[in-house]
């Protein structure tokens, strides 16, 4: 199939280059906010109804049962049990890693503040049923959740048409250290665990992908009731290669990244006018045998090829851009690399794909997308944390401070913030 290349485009046409598929969120509002409501006023009863509506299965124990969970694990092949095993644990040892260490700082004699990071008590994991059981998600999410020490752990995801759910979620929810699987999707699910229902646990924070009524749910549940881990919109990839790059490795990045669906998007950027044909010819090549094809057919008129003068400019472009999903293919990708100041992940050289990222490296395969990456992290320790401040001022500290805050406090005309310190200084 034909997909857009653009050479040497001005500076002026880039705006319109960065654009990515538009998935209006707001109009589903009104149909959001009903289901919100309805779970939110009968609990479980609406959830079962909606499920019902939905999913086109009506579930009556929502909670998946241990029996479950255990049969779940000899329904899966011994390479996939061990895949998914060798991933959670170089998830964890990437994530262990960022444990935070506060440290006793003396700002002034006398005056000592510190922090100390405190897991989110309730987390709720959405992992999406949808065209594939997305059992490495779990792995993501609550990994972290289970190394930052939060209370509880839940997942809700739709049940197939037989109401069970891919036995791969169940395991790897399992080994993750989930405390309680729901049989709920859609916006259902993410009503109940915004308001809590007489099955499923009120969460203080809601994370994970879904489709576009799930994003829609989550951005008005995050108003007023609980956070969420970050917006989100389709997924997408940018490739920076040189005249050194192989074309079927770009190929297969590029088509990696499409066939998650419809509305995905891939961009290449080069300085090689060879390579972008190559990599053209060779995407053309492996879209043949892909099984869903139709599918990333779709998403391949959302990408583009883009030919630039020189690396400043694919840089200059990248920062603006802001891709979720950063793979560098040069023979400088050292050097690139320490330019980049805004993106989700990066992928350095020719033998890391993005998919070693998705499923196994260790690193967080949850990014900010639609250009967030401009100011959002992808999901990390810190997303299970908060940190709670604390200071502790001795006699002599207040006599040291004690003048400076007077001096503020009177300046801004709050009379009993001085009082409180001018008291102290008599006693």
């Amino acid at each position: 199939m034909e997909i857009r290349k653009y050479m040497y485009p001005d500076v002026s046409e880039w705006a319109d280059l960065q654009r990515r598929p538009e998935l209006d969120y707001t109009a589903l509002y009104d149909t959001v906010q009903k289901v919100l409501d309805e779970v939110k006023n009968a609990g479980d009863k609406a959830v079962r109804q909606y499920g019902e509506l939905f999913d086109k299965i009506y579930v009556n124990e929502l909670q998946v049962s241990e029996k479950e969970i255990l049969e779940a694990e000899d329904l899966l092949s011994a390479d996939l049990k061990q895949a998914i095993v060798t991933a959670k644990g170089n998830i964890e040892k990437f994530h262990a890693a960022q444990r935070f260490e506060g440290e006793r700082i003396e700002t002034m004699p006398g005056v000592v503040c510190w922090q100390k990071a405190v897991a989110i008590e309730k987390v709720g994991l959405y992992i999406p049923g949808g065209t594939a059981p997305l059992f490495s998600t779990v792995l993501m999410l609550a990994v972290p959740a289970q190394i930052a020490s939060c209370k509880e752990i839940i997942v809700c995801t739709p049940p197939d048409r037989e109401g069970k759910i891919h036995p791969a979620i169940l395991f790897a929810a399992r080994i993750a250290g989930v405390h309680k699987i729901f049989k709920i999707g859609g916006v259902q699910a993410i009503a109940a665990m915004a308001y809590g229902t007489e099955s499923v646990p009120k969460v203080y924070k809601i994370f994970g992908p879904g489709n576009q009524y799930v994003m829609a749910a989550k951005q008005l549940v995050s108003l007023r009731d609980v956070a969420i881990d970050m917006p989100a919109g389709p997924s997408e990839v940018e490739i920076i290669a040189d005249e050194h790059a192989n074309p079927q490795f770009i190929a297969a990045d590029f088509l990696s990244q499409a066939e998650h669906g419809a509305d995905s998007q891939s961009v290449l950027l080069t300085t090689s006018e060879t390579i972008a044909e190559q990599a053209i010819a060779a995407i053309n090549s492996q879209l043949e045998s892909l099984p869903r094809r139709e599918l990333t057919e779709k998403s391949l008129k959302n990408s583009r090829i883009i030919v630039l003068e020189n690396q400043d400019k694919i840089i200059d472009f990248t920062n603006e851009y802001a891709p979720e999903h950063l793979i560098i293919q040069t023979n400088n990708y050292t050097e690139l690399s320490q330019k980049i100041v805004n993106a989700g992940s990066v992928f350095l050289g020719a033998y890391t794909p993005e998919s070693a990222g998705d499923y196994a490296s260790g690193t967080n395969h949850t990014l900010p997308t639609k250009g967030y990456a401009k100011m959002y992290s992808g999901v990390n320790l810190d997303s299970f944390i908060r940190k709670i401040t604390f200071q502790e001022i001795s006699r002599d500290g207040l006599q040291n401070l004690g003048k400076t805050i007077e001096i503020m406090a009177e300046n801004e005309q709050l009379d009993a913030h001085k009082n409180a310190v001018s008291l102290r200084l008599k006693t």
